[in-house]
């Protein structure tokens, strides 16, 4: 499948395609009060008027959105972090990149999209550490799973809001080569 990727170093004119994307990727889950639409939208909102917010977003042949990646910068002490616990502070001591939201749509799964989507993000990148949270029962385990192959490590576990399950957190270098 030909897609092409395009990066966004700010949120406008990047909202309406990504909750596109987000919608698809995400239907099955919308049901749910943390995965609705408008409850991604504020967030959307919110990450995008945050420091060092980028996205990458991937266009299939037709224009259409097939899959996404952001983030921003979070510096030591920032909420991301909070969250988390206890967390080394080699990790946390200079600005991370957080990797707020990744994926793609069916059709586009297990075929390498999602990693190019990801370095994407990653390249070009001032900051040393990129950090994400996983469910870690997402695809019975095997979400997270990929994430290690990508050389993540768990560091703690999170749970952002009452209505979201418990997260795992997990780091890598951003000049990390798997």
């Amino acid at each position: 499948m030909t897609t092409r990727l395009r990066r966004y170093t700010s949120a406008h004119g990047v909202t309406a395609p990504l909750i596109t994307a987000y919608a698809k990727v995400r239907e099955p889950l919308l049901h749910l009060p943390n995965y609705a639409v408008p409850v991604f939208a504020e967030r959307l909102e919110r990450h995008g008027g945050e420091p060092g917010f980028e996205a990458v977003l991937a266009f299939d042949t037709e224009g259409r959105p097939v899959g996404y990646a952001y983030g921003n910068t979070v510096e030591s002490g920032d909420r991301w972090w909070r969250r988390m616990g206890d967390v080394d502070p080699a990790f946390t001591g200079a600005p991370a990149l957080a990797l707020k939201e990744i994926g793609v749509t069916i059709p586009h799964r297990g075929t390498g999209l999602a990693r190019r989507i990801h370095d994407e993000l990653l390249a070009g990148r001032g900051e040393a550490y990129v950090s994400l949270m996983v469910n870690a029962s997402a695809g019975d385990g095997k979400v997270r799973r990929v994430y290690e192959s990508w050389g993540y490590e768990v560091i703690g576990t999170s749970r952002p809001s009452p209505e979201s399950p418990v997260l795992t957190a997990m780091i890598r270098r951003i000049g990390a080569e798997s």
